[in-house]
């Protein structure tokens, strides 16, 4: 007879087994490592003028912000002359910026404007924005799509001279992503994320977007890799009407953990060293201060052997094949980030680092 104990135990580990089950089958969807073309940001920009400032402003030397003050007057059927605007400490011509996320807004929704000086402010706190067409740079025309005001909120103190207007963009015309070609057929484009592109995932996506869909699709192949981030899928025609519902069912698809280009990070700023993928180093002997390293294979053929610490004469030896052996090795000799960061670049300078190198 089975004890009460010994059924919470069998319990406990059938949870664990079904949880540790779990995790082993859970893949990543399309949607972590894909977007469709179309949806992308749409930039907004155009010069704006703030006042209300205590004497912050960009001054009467500048003669562009007196111009836009009276400008702004005369729009109000307030007519000045340059001359009776000497004090414009008050005003400041700046730069207004918004984003439009990659799903597009309506007419009539808000988002955040950015707010930078232009000329000599220096600071724009207490001030406020006057109504300010906004423009996309990709739009062929001048056709106002936003317009920004409203009172300015400084958030880093230490940056007086650029500011926030929350919710103070109102669209004036629809912005949509137009996620559907029709030029040549009902054609939906993914586009693979920088950090996954490879032949391999391109071609990996394509197979499980038509392992999906081949019933659907009468056993055609509706994806199609074009590039190592390029695949294009031929929408179904039963989902020609409701191309929206095709694309959330491709985007939920499951997919094996693509592989990762071999790539290293370096970030000397902050000493900060990251490996993605497996980047192999070739046989060399490293020479620093008070210390050698020696990377390769054995002559006998022996494998690595385990770091065990600094030898006599301050010298080192292993035989790290990857990178990370290498900088976990130089992490155990203390090596600072700064020459961790130089050796690393040496070795991509010399041939010998099989990654692509990044600084930030």
């Amino acid at each position: 007879m089975i004890s009460q104990r010994s059924l919470r135990l069998i319990g406990i580990v059938a949870l664990v087994a079904g949880l540790l089950t779990s995790g082993a089958e859970a893949r990543p969807r399309l949607e972590n490592i894909c977007t469709i073309q179309g949806q992308q940001e749409v930039r907004l920009n155009g010069l704006g003028l703030v006042t209300g400032l205590t004497g912050t402003g960009d001054g009467a030397k500048n003669i562009p912000t007196v111009r836009a003050l009276r400008a702004a007057l005369m729009r109000m059927n307030l007519p000045a002359i340059e001359a009776e605007l000497k004090n414009a400490d008050s005003v400041a011509v700046v730069m207004v910026d918004a984003t439009i996320p990659r799903t597009g807004l309506r007419r009539g929704q808000k988002i955040d404007a950015r707010i930078s000086t232009v000329m000599g402010a220096k600071s724009l706190r207490g001030g406020t924005l006057l109504s300010t067409p906004l423009t996309s740079t990709a739009s062929r025309n001048e056709l106002m799509i936003a317009a920004a005001a409203g009172p300015l909120i400084v958030e880093d103190v230490q940056r007086p001279t650029t500011a926030k207007v929350l919710n103070g963009v109102d669209l004036q015309q629809d912005v949509q992503a137009l996620f559907m070609s029709q030029q040549q057929g009902p054609i939906v484009t993914l586009l693979i994320d920088p950090n996954h592109a490879s032949f391999w995932t391109a071609s990996e996506v394509a197979r499980v977007v038509n392992g999906e869909f081949t019933f659907e699709s009468s056993g055609k192949q509706i994806a199609r890799p074009v590039g190592p981030n390029v695949v294009e899928l031929t929408v179904p025609p039963q989902y020609r009407e409701s191309a929206v519902d095709f694309i959330a069912q491709v985007l939920d698809i499951g997919i094996d953990v693509p592989t990762t280009q071999a790539r290293v990070i370096l970030n000397p700023r902050t000493g900060t060293v990251i490996v993605t993928g497996e980047v192999e180093i070739s046989p060399v002997v490293i020479a620093h201060t008070n210390f050698s390293v020696e990377v390769g294979q054995d002559p006998f053929g022996a494998p690595p052997k385990p770091f065990v610490g600094m030898v006599e004469g301050g010298q080192s030896r292993q035989s790290p094949q990857q990178l990370q052996q290498l900088v976990n090795a130089l992490n155990q000799l203390r090596v600072p980030a700064s020459d961790i960061i130089s050796i690393i670049r040496e070795l991509h300078a010399t041939g010998k680092l099989h990654a692509e190198l990044i600084e930030r």
